[in-house]
């Protein structure tokens, strides 16, 4: 069975050009249920450079599907049988003004579009440096 990955090694994504964000914002907490932003942002903002791409979306999607602790390698096989959208369409970097770094081992950071750090990894030429992905057609 084939292996997809939303992993980047060395590479930043940017806020998506359209989104209303003028710095990271902490997505709202809804009532009933954890939103894929809440769940993305709690774990990479608690732990930054511990999680991968591949683990940050497969954690949203198992915390959001209820899977237990013996089903989640099983389930994780069969979630990345298939190619799944990375963190370029993420709310975070779509809406809330988070940038993600991933660092050579594909870990990934938060980072405020409105910070100097967000200001250098955009610079820095030794990242691949991609946009998130609109929430609009132009």
């Amino acid at each position: 069975m084939k292996v997809h990955t939303t992993n980047y090694k060395d590479a930043f994504i940017q806020v998506a050009d359209d989104s209303p964000a003028k710095g990271g914002e902490v997505p709202p907490v809804k009532a009933s249920e954890k939103s894929v932003a809440t769940i993305q942002f709690e774990l990479i903002k608690d732990h930054p450079y511990k999680y991968s791409s591949d683990d940050v979306l497969f954690q949203t999607f198992a915390t959001r599907n209820g899977i237990s602790e013996e089903e989640l390698t099983a389930e994780r096989e069969k979630f990345f049988s298939k190619g799944q959208a990375c963190l370029r369409a993420s709310p975070l970097t779509k809406r809330y003004g988070w940038g993600i770094h991933s660092d050579a081992d594909g870990k990934v950071a938060l980072v405020g579009v409105d910070s100097e750090e967000y200001k250098k990894f955009s610079s820095d030429e030794k990242l691949e440096v991609v946009k998130a992905m609109r929430s609009k057609r132009v």
